[in-house]
């Protein structure tokens, strides 16, 4: 905390002052603070389990212990790596370069995918947005080698792109590709013709113009240069899998249908080749390791140091076998009663938002019906799933780390499409135990907690209760609230888009919604002079934070039952649940990377997380705040939508 800081002027510099001036950034990160520190705990206890099983073999063949230890002792085995070289990738590359139709590329292609590489756009399997007793394959913009559309065109970039097409041709020099220069030229060029079709990322955010169902003979209607079928039969996916598809972003199809057209095949030969030496990368030697890092880490993240091999080794294995490691994980690391205390918790949350919807002023009586059938049927997960993973199938081998990663890629390719005709598993998570995070899901209605960050500063058994509701309060706050945002609000309880406001109270949330974009827009992070935060992309999270923070303080009054909070080191409750808010935001993030995500994140900078309590009056009332003060805003400038 820095004292000289008033709260009433700044209350993330209040909480983090001396801890931001003071914190220095691991080398081999490119951010630091409560989700990172808790992210690297995890990672050790992880790494214990890991070492725990790798060397208490041999394990009966098939189980999950032999699994763990052979992909950890695969990717530990850097003698083998660094002799095999490039030999891996070689054949692959050898087949590429003798393909001599788009069809033979497309189909390249889409074994490369259900392998782990990139393609010519993304594809995804979730429940359809408007059936959600169903699965459907999503179809989205894509083939880009750098974080956006924007990178390609922005004079503010240029100097990233210097360093990318560098990067391409010192690739493709170690993976002995005949002209690496020419070929990395080629990359560069066909990737800003693709970009140039991409949607900017704001309006990638709006769920209606972005669902799209389309048949399998409309997609290729849509996109006739490119070989469908063929892609479709490397990828693994069928007629039945791609009779209907949900396509994001449909001009893009059109616009890849018109690139492919108008380019020469070797310009596609080496786009695919850099995306099957790119997917290797990370399993092949350290000249490939290193000059990965050097620009996907240090030039765009601004990371001094890569991470030891260890510490991939482990991020590879829970890649490969999550929720595996996390059955051990929860084991070990989870007690039952973290669990039964979020129940409570997340029971006052939603009290809190049932109470603070029947007092708004601004949405009617049929509106708020809906909305309380939509808090009835949250779906709240917790700590870790009812049943782990089934990894029988997933062939390891401890002496095969490329086909350990690639078969591991396919296992869950496979899986993904054999969702396609099957009841929609609402027991599934999306997330590992082990991951510090949390999320909404609008197709199920579920708000999910892991368990790694059921831990302090967001969450602990014995904290005083104002410290658990200003961190994990506001997070469960946060993520029910992602139901009623910009895109969770077009859902029903169901998990359906369907519009269920009246009209009018549509108008009044949109009208709340562009009041926080605006103030939004005009910020401008600290590290960053110049930059401004895209209130359009952020926006969701934004409300996200909004409510989450609002809701706390509303559960923790609940948590009271009509007694006065405690004073505690001369702070009150509220001040004491704002604080913890504000503190669980506690960050520090490189300049490269910082200026990366205020592009690409729809999460806002951390200090206008923590800030955005200024639209709060409880926060006003809390800390005693007046005109002149740096977080004031006059009463009719605030924003409060729940």
């Amino acid at each position: 905390m820095d004292p000289d800081i008033r709260p009433q002027d700044d209350l993330f510099g209040h909480v983090n002052g001396r801890w931001l001036a003071t914190t220095e950034i691991p080398s081999d990160r490119s951010a630091w603070g409560s989700f990172v520190v808790l992210a690297d705990e995890a990672e050790s206890r992880v790494k214990a389990i890991i070492e725990d099983l790798a060397e208490s073999s041999p394990h009966e063949p098939g189980s999950n212990a032999q699994k763990i230890g052979d992909l950890y002792a695969s990717f530990m085995d850097e003698d083998r790596v660094e002799a095999l070289g490039v030999e891996p990738i070689r054949g692959d590359l050898d087949e590429l370069a003798g393909l001599t139709t788009h069809e033979q590329l497309a189909g390249f292609v889409g074994r490369l995918e259900r392998q782990g590489g990139g393609g010519f756009f993304g594809a995804y399997v979730d429940t359809d947005d408007r059936n959600s007793d169903r699965y459907l394959v999503n179809v989205l913009q894509g083939g880009l080698g750098l974080p956006d559309e924007s990178y390609y065109r922005e004079d503010k970039f240029a100097e990233i792109r210097a360093a990318y097409l560098a990067h391409l041709e010192r690739m493709f020099g170690l993976a002995d590709v005949p002209e690496a220069a020419a070929a990395a030229q080629r990359v560069l060029d066909l990737e800003t013709r693709l970009a140039q079709g991409h949607w900017e990322r704001a309006a990638t955010r709006d769920v209606l113009k972005t669902y799209n169902l389309r048949t399998f003979a409309e997609l290729k209607a849509a996109s006739p240069a490119f070989a469908w079928d063929a892609w479709a039969t490397g990828l693994g996916a069928d007629d039945r899998t791609l009779a209907e598809v949900v396509v994001r972003e449909p001009s893009y199809l059109e616009h890849l249908s018109g690139v492919i057209e108008q380019s020469d095949l070797e310009d596609w030969k080496a786009w695919t080749a850099i995306r099957v030496i790119r997917a290797a990368s990370a399993y092949l030697s350290s000249a490939f390791v290193e000059e990965t890092f050097d620009f996907y880490g240090k030039t765009l993240n601004g990371t001094p140091e890569l991470r030891v091999r260890w510490k991939r080794g482990v991020a590879f294995v829970e890649g490969a076998v999550g929720e595996a490691v996390g059955e051990e994980y929860v084991a070990r690391h989870f007690p039952p009663r973290a669990k039964e205390m979020m129940d409570d918790l997340v029971a006052n949350l939603i009290e809190a938002y049932r109470r603070n919807i029947a007092a708004l002023d601004w949405m009617g009586e049929e509106t708020k019906q809906r909305a309380y059938r939509k808090l009835e049927t949250f779906r709240p997960k917790i700590g870790y799933p009812e049943k782990f993973r089934d990894y029988s199938a997933l062939e390891v081998r401890h002496d095969d780390l490329i086909g350990n990663a690639r078969r591991a890629a396919a296992f869950e390719s496979d899986r993904q499409l054999r969702k396609i005709g099957s009841p929609v598993d609402r027991d599934e998570w999306f997330m590992l135990p082990q991951t510090v995070n949390a999320y909404y899901n609008p197709g199920t209605n579920e708000i999910c907690f892991p368990a790694g960050i059921l831990q302090k500063p967001f969450f602990d058994v014995d904290a005083e209760p104002a410290e658990n509701y200003g961190g994990i309060g506001a997070v469960i706050g946060h993520e029910v609230g992602h139901g009623f945002d910009d895109q969770g609000s077009q859902y029903d309880e169901l998990g359906n888009l369907n519009e269920w406001w009246t009209a009018e109270d549509r108008e009044a949330f949109a009208a709340r919604s562009q009041k926080l974009i605006e103030q939004y827009d005009g910020y401008e992070p600290r590290e960053l002079p110049g930059e401004k935060v895209n209130g359009s992309l952020t926006v969701g999270e934004n409300i996200g934070d909004l409510g989450g923070i609002t809701i706390a303080l509303k559960a923790y009054e609940i948590s009271l039952d009509g007694q006065e909070s405690p004073v505690v080191e001369g702070l009150t409750g509220a001040q004491r649940v704002l604080m913890s808010f504000a503190h669980v935001w506690r960050t520090k993030r490189r300049k490269e990377q910082m200026l990366q995500l205020i592009t690409t994140d729809p999460h806002s900078p951390a200090e206008f997380r923590a800030n955005i309590v200024r639209n709060l009056d409880e926060f006003h009332e809390a800390f005693g705040t007046g005109p002149g003060d740096g977080l004031w805003l006059d009463p009719e400038d605030r924003v409060r939508i729940w």
